[in-house]
């Protein structure tokens, strides 16, 4: 399933582990992928393009269904032609906008998509690196929010063992490489 990419890992508990992998999301054989979806939730660039076009139009048509997204929330769907069973749609701040509250905007966003996972029995979620795209917020501070909130996250989760960040280039692999490393030096 995963052996074919290098990971860095760190263990939380005997039963969850933290993983950072390069990859393309939309091939990964998890429970659930994470979409760093808009707010209209149809569909747009990036990653969310990118999901929407391997799930097919089937996503779209059920996304319609969901009225949208607000920032920090997240809704679950089906992943239809995605090797991913379900899709976690979750909206990030940008960066550069009015939003009050960034950093506890987008901590709301791995939260609220772990506890969709717990609430649907799911046991591995791959996430993208949620606002960093076009969006705006900066790699290394949202990388430092995202490992912070889900290992803070898990203690309520015990049905999630596996989660991954799922990076697009090496250069977003080695932030997040170094931020696990950085946690897992604190949990010691």
């Amino acid at each position: 399933m995963l052996e074919e990419f290098d990971m860095t890992e760190i263990r939380c508990t005997e039963n969850q582990v933290l993983r950072a992998l390069e990859a393309d999301i939309t091939t990964l054989h998890v429970d659930a992928i994470v979409n760093a979806a808009n707010r209209s939730l149809l569909g747009g660039g990036g990653v969310d393009g990118a999901i929407h076009r391997a799930a097919g139009p089937e996503l779209l048509a059920e996304c319609r269904t969901l009225h949208g997204c607000k920032t920090g929330e997240a809704k679950l769907t089906r992943g239809y032609n995605l090797p991913a069973a379900y899709v976690i749609h979750t909206v990030g701040p940008r960066y550069y906008s009015d939003e009050p509250d960034k950093p506890g905007l987008l901590a709301s966003c791995y939260r609220n998509s772990l506890r969709l996972a717990q609430e649907h029995g799911l046991h591995t979620v791959a996430f993208p690196s949620i606002s960093t795209g076009a969006y705006g917020y900066p790699l290394d501070e949202a990388a430092h929010i995202a490992v912070r909130t889900v290992m803070a996250s898990l203690a309520s989760c015990p049905d999630v063992h596996e989660v991954m960040f799922v990076c697009f280039g090496a250069s977003a692999l080695r932030t997040y490489e170094s931020v696990l490393k950085e946690f897992d030096k604190k949990s010691i």
